[in-house]
């Protein structure tokens, strides 16, 4: 966004500020003191279903715009809440969208490809990709549509660019006004943007603890440029200290699932009303959770736990047989 203040260009397509609410009784079942932990509800920020990217996308469509660009061109995962929310994002301006799924087609369509079905961008199922396959076939795909006269905009997998972590830039802003001093931010760490955005707003890498649930192979090696970057588009210092991300939670894979998520997402559940998924913040409770019992985060610091979103994955078939049993 050449030549503008990115804060003032961006889109309103978010619900901000979004909410903290406290979590007693899961900070008191962890041994913590009183008033010392809390969610973040990004979950809350409205754009079809909610989730983080509303925050990023919002910096992402103006610079889209802003480019001369009329297609919105990204990817994910079967189950991803980014190319949801795109595609959300893209009809509430009048734009066009493809998404590129690694995957193949599902017979009977549950949880976010519903969605993504009922928002009815053009969607190419591209069949079991890893990382680097599918940021290639999202270019290919950008490539198909230049050819064809139209005008895309290349997003990444999960929108995870020092322009998209500007959201979070402004979100660890807000939520500092809302919180004041915080010893520890926890996000899940797909592609790392939330966590790159989280970590120049709050100056410092150590407030940030990353829960990798294993989309992103790079990710440790993504995130310190990215915030650099993002902190430079924000006119901030870069953040200081070492990274911080847990790689204990992943399982098996991505969007595979653990015995520890599964604690984690009861835990929210029964005891906060608080509904997690199993791709995403399951995980990311999990590390919080892991690193409490192991004395990584102490007693009397004060934690808050970002909720990215995510509940339509509960719904996809796979998911809500796991959950139902005991």
């Amino acid at each position: 966004m050449p030549g503008r203040d990115p804060f003032e260009r961006r889109l309103p397509l978010a619900h901000r500020p979004t909410p903290v609410e406290p979590l007693s009784r899961l900070g008191a079942e962890l041994g913590m003191a009183p008033g010392r932990l809390f969610v973040k509800r990004d979950d809350m920020t409205g754009l079809a279903g909610g989730g983080n990217k509303a925050r990023k996308l919002e910096f992402l469509c103006a610079d889209a715009l802003d480019h001369g660009c009329d297609t919105l061109v990204t990817g994910g995962g079967r189950q991803s809440n980014h190319v949801r929310m795109t595609a959300a994002a893209a009809n509430k301006l009048g734009m066009h969208c493809t998404i590129v799924l690694s995957s193949p087609q599902p017979e009977h369509p549950s949880g976010n490809v519903l969605l993504d079905q009922m928002l009815a961008p053009d969607i190419e199922w591209a069949g079991v990709l890893d990382f680097g396959e599918l940021e290639d076939a999202i270019g290919a795909a950008c490539d198909r549509l230049t050819a064809a006269g139209r005008r895309p905009y290349r997003m990444p997998i999960g929108g995870a660019t020092a322009v998209g972590a500007l959201g979070y830039v402004d979100a660890a802003r807000e939520l500092l006004g809302q919180v004041g001093s915080v010893d520890h931010v926890v996000t899940a760490d797909g592609t790392g943007g939330t966590h790159a955005g989280l970590a120049a707003g709050l100056g410092e890498h150590g407030r940030v603890l990353g829960i990798d649930v294993g989309a992103r192979p790079d990710i440790a090696a993504a995130i310190p440029p990215m915030a650099v970057d993002a902190a430079g588009l924000a006119g901030v210092a870069p953040p200081t200290g070492e990274l911080r991300i847990d790689h204990g939670q992943v399982g098996a894979g991505y969007g595979e699932t653990t015995d520890a998520c599964k604690e984690a997402i009861q835990l929210a559940a029964r005891l906060e009303g608080l509904i997690l998924d199993p791709v995403y913040t399951g995980k990311a409770m999990a590390g919080l959770v892991a690193a409490r019992r192991a004395g990584d985060i102490g007693e009397e610091d004060t934690v808050v736990f970002l909720h990215t979103g995510g509940m339509p994955a509960l719904f996809a078939h796979r998911y809500a047989a796991w959950l139902s049993t005991p």
